[in-house]
């Protein structure tokens, strides 16, 4: 199949967002791919992952629609490559929540690990609850809370809270956002019933439990100490027009570059200021972003052209000693580390984002033109940690979690865990911080279940304490 022939297809009938349907795609390898996640009008979540399956074939799950479909279909009759419409029932999710559990920041959440193991969380929290929430916790347990400087284009206020190293801004090493893709039901949750857990533990002197996995008191305090800063909502546009319309709405809703349909709105997550001009950093064939208003994965009109990319990167500066950092999303079931612009390799130190000599070179999996450097000392500490995070997270009740390189089937640019390592050699006087992306729940499952939303929350919970632990074990400065 011919890149270009597909993209200038799909681009001539733009659909909107409540037309995608859920399919998969299964071939022989990866490599059977690589032409259609090359094409940046199709919807592959987060990024494209191939899955091997039982019948020793790959999985490639994506979201598409019906002309999609076809011309897919038609391109792929007489290959290896089939394609496959799954059945999804979209009434078997978890609701959202209505009203606001916790009355006006009065009463404060508790999560699941310091409950019962019968005990289940009956909703998803909407928009209001997250600062609802987040307020109680300031009010009933103390902890700091960080306005944002900027607002996003329909005028919502952000914030981070920070806990566990007290006033003193520089003791905080360990940095959580959740919701930059607006569709990833429940990363939200995830961060603020942990929190929950941290301090009720704290204050009674208990430890902590997810499914299968235990955690001491000291341990509690261990990661407390760490020093917590997290962004529970980096897309609140964007959650609160998924919540309303359930039409797996992904960017922010600005629409400077387009104001109707899919054309509205930015990837955050492809915004931030690491080879965001990959037009000029990578090779030609690959689309680790996009130019075009209509795609999910348009880039915007400049780096950090938006407010809640600016109000991520601004945590950095008031938070100067972070040195971990965890992006939370759906749905796939890994932990993915840096770099996603290319292969890691730690012999060629001048082989690097910073150098001009490689420009229009990066980005294709398996070639040896370019690959990204790494110090072999990072890649060690990021290994470690990662691999820490995905057995504990599996050994809560035995869903599937890898630990893996973030550049997977195709590369991307602009994204917060790049840009988070990235720092220490672009910004001057930066901190070095090693950045992952989470991607909790059941693989293509943006929606989930009631049953999986808490399954999630367990999951994600031991995730946290032992990628906290481990980041403690190999070194906060």
């Amino acid at each position: 199949m011919k890149y270009s022939f597909v993209a200038s297809l799909v681009l001539q009938s733009t659909a909107a967002l409540a037309e995608l349907l859920p399919v998969h795609l299964k071939a022989p390898s990866p490599a059977h791919f690589r032409d259609i996640v090359r094409n940046d009008t199709f919807d592959f979540g987060c990024r494209p992952v191939a899955k091997p399956t039982e019948d020793g074939l790959y999985r490639l799950h994506a979201w598409l629609t019906e002309d999609q479909i076809t011309h897919l279909t038609k391109e792929y009759e007489s290959s290896e490559v089939t394609i496959h419409k799954q059945k999804v029932k979209r009434v078997a999710t978890a609701p959202i929540g209505t009203g606001d559990r916790f009355s006006s920041g009065t009463i404060s959440p508790v999560g699941l690990g310091t409950q019962s193991s019968t005990t289940t969380i009956s909703s998803i929290l909407n928009v209001n609850e997250i600062k609802s929430a987040v307020n109680a916790l300031v009010k009933n347990y103390g902890i700091g809370l960080q306005t944002l400087p900027y607002t996003t284009f329909n005028g919502a206020s952000q914030y981070v809270g920070y806990v566990g190293a007290g006033t003193d801004k520089s003791k905080y090493h360990l940095y959580f956002s959740a919701a930059i893709h607006a569709r990833e039901r429940g990363a939200p949750d995830n961060i603020i019933y942990w929190i929950s857990d941290l301090l009720a533990a704290n204050k009674s002197g208990s430890g902590l439990t997810y499914g299968k996995k235990t955690y001491t008191n000291a341990q509690v305090n261990s990661v407390l100490s760490a020093g917590i800063v997290f962004f529970p909502l980096v897309n609140p546009d964007g959650v609160a027009y998924d919540q309303s319309s359930s039409s797996l709405w992904r960017k922010n809703r600005n629409t400077k570059s387009g104001s109707s349909g899919s054309s509205v709105g930015v990837d955050i997550n492809r915004n931030f200021d690491f080879l965001w001009n990959f037009k000029k950093y990578f090779v030609s064939s690959e689309a680790p972003a996009s130019t075009s208003p209509s795609s999910e994965i348009f880039y915007g009109t400049a780096a950090a052209s938006e407010p809640e990319t600016k109000n991520h990167v601004s945590v950095y500066s008031t938070f100067p000693k972070i040195r971990w950092f965890m992006d939370i999303h759906s749905a796939v079931g890994d932990l993915l580390y840096s770099w996603g612009d290319d292969e890691d390799q730690t012999t060629t130190s001048t082989m690097n984002f910073l150098n001009t000599a490689y420009d229009g070179k990066r980005g294709t999996v398996g070639d040896s033109s370019y690959k990204e450097y790494i110090p072999s000392q990072d890649l060690t500490n990021i290994r470690t940690v990662s691999t820490a995070t995905v057995n504990a997270m599996k050994a809560v009740g035995g869903r599937s979690y890898s630990s893996v390189q973030a550049v997977g089937l195709y590369p991307t640019s602009g994204a917060t865990d790049d840009y988070a390592f990235s720092r220490f050699w672009s910004v001057s006087g930066a901190n070095k911080v090693y950045g992952y992306t989470l991607e909790f729940g059941p693989s293509g499952n943006f929606y989930p279940t009631l049953a999986e939303f808490n399954t999630n929350i367990l999951d994600t919970n031991a995730g946290f304490m032992d990628w906290s632990l481990a980041a403690i074990s190999v070194g906060l400065e």
